[in-house]
């Protein structure tokens, strides 16, 4: 019997230990959080208007501040094709270009910290063929900040042959620019670090992200190629081959990519994106657990003047043609960035708080436009935030 009890206690104690989902942020009255809840009530106006004037069928809008959520709410719908349903707060939308920063980006710079990428370094010195055609030169931070002279993006025909021709033809584009001459925003350069971010991995870059960085933070509806139950939650766009895009990536480049690519794909829902959020403004880490090293979290924020005056963080805008959906007033530490399909996140270190915006503004015809609306919402949110708080 003794015998018996060492080996479960042996077996036991040998068990790999799971790490614990993280808490939510709390939701409390805004007034907790140092927000002014009437002014935060104007949204309901802003979003009104939009609904009206058909900018997007419906929207989850999320305000946070001193890690607590004081705004959550949905508006209108989430389909409104083949027939309507509602928008709820849990709906899982296809964040496009957020794909950069948050999976893309934190997922370079977890590499950087652990020293296997360094943003100085030639892109070549991970993809050797990248260098074909004069790009030898163009850095990790190049790419990070669209100033790699690369074009915005190649033709989609290249893409047509699947993924590992896709790939050929991309490390084998001429540059329009040398590096660092021009600031030309590019999802071709964050496809080239998806895959550098594999190279180095040797994981696929969903799999990197989401065990070094959405996993750990607990995130449930977060990652590429969402499961049938995400699908069934998520906000339809528009139609490919005569069948809703429920689930399934927008982005036309990132589709024949199998889903999965450095620039798109990235699925998530407001609740989640606001624990990511909450994770940078303290200084990488989110209860007990910490996926970025505070510095690396701060060098990520830290803004680079790029040609053209516009000011761009590693991964984030924070002062440039794109930043439209910026709010006013926002400080200068303040980093954010906007999706294609309609979505938005800013985060400000200085006034702690980060406001977000979800929307499927191409649903279903693809005419929407909601950025000027998000940075509306953005102004309102900075204007609610209390005397001393």
């Amino acid at each position: 019997m003794n015998r018996l009890i060492a080996v479960l206690l042996l077996a036991f104690c040998a068990a790999p230990v799971v790490q614990a989902a993280s808490p939510r942020l709390p939701i409390v009255a805004a007034a907790k959080a140092g927000l002014d809840a009437e002014r935060l009530s104007g949204i309901d106006d802003i979003v009104a208007t939009g609904i009206k004037n058909k900018q997007m069928p419906g929207c989850v809008v999320l305000v946070a501040r001193h890690g607590q959520i004081a705004f959550l709410k949905a508006y209108g719908d989430k389909q409104v094709a083949p027939q309507r349903v509602a928008m709820t707060t849990d709906t899982v939308f296809d964040l496009a270009s957020l794909t950069k920063p948050l999976a893309t980006a934190t997922s370079i710079m977890k590499l950087v910290e652990e020293g296997q990428v360094k943003l100085a370094a030639p892109v070549a010195q991970y993809i050797p063929e990248f260098s074909a055609a004069g790009k030898e030169e163009i850095t990790i931070e190049h790419l990070l900040t669209h100033q790699g002279g690369l074009i915005a993006d190649n033709a989609l025909a290249d893409y047509s042959d699947g993924p590992a021709k896709a790939w050929e033809r991309v490390f084998a584009l001429k540059p329009i620019a040398p590096p660092g001459e021009r600031f030309v925003y590019s999802d071709v350069g964050f496809e080239v670090l998806g895959q550098v971010v594999e190279r180095v991995s040797q994981q696929p870059l969903n799999e990197f992200a989401s065990a070094k960085i959405f996993q750990p933070l607990g995130l449930t509806a977060t990652g590429y190629l969402p499961d049938a139950a995400l699908r069934a939650r998520a906000a339809p766009t528009e139609r490919r081959n005569g069948t809703w895009m429920q689930g399934e990536v927008h982005d036309p480049r990132a589709y024949r990519l199998g889903g999965v690519a450095g620039h798109a794909g990235l699925f998530s829902t407001a609740e989640d994106l606001a624990v990511y959020a909450q994770m940078l403004l303290d200084e990488g880490t989110h209860g007990d657990v910490q996926v970025l090293k505070p510095a690396t979290v701060r060098e990520m924020f830290r803004a680079r003047q790029v040609p053209g005056e516009n000011w761009r963080a590693l991964g984030w805008d924070a002062r440039s043609g794109y930043s439209s959906n910026r709010g006013q007033g926002l400080s200068s530490q303040a980093v954010g960035h906007g999706g294609f399909t309609g979505t938005v996140l800013w985060i400000d270190p200085e006034l702690d708080l980060f406001y977000i915006f979800l929307s499927n503004r191409v649903h279903p015809d693809g005419q929407g436009s909601v950025n000027r609306l998000a940075g509306a919402i953005g102004t309102l949110v900075v204007e609610s935030v209390l005397p001393q708080n």
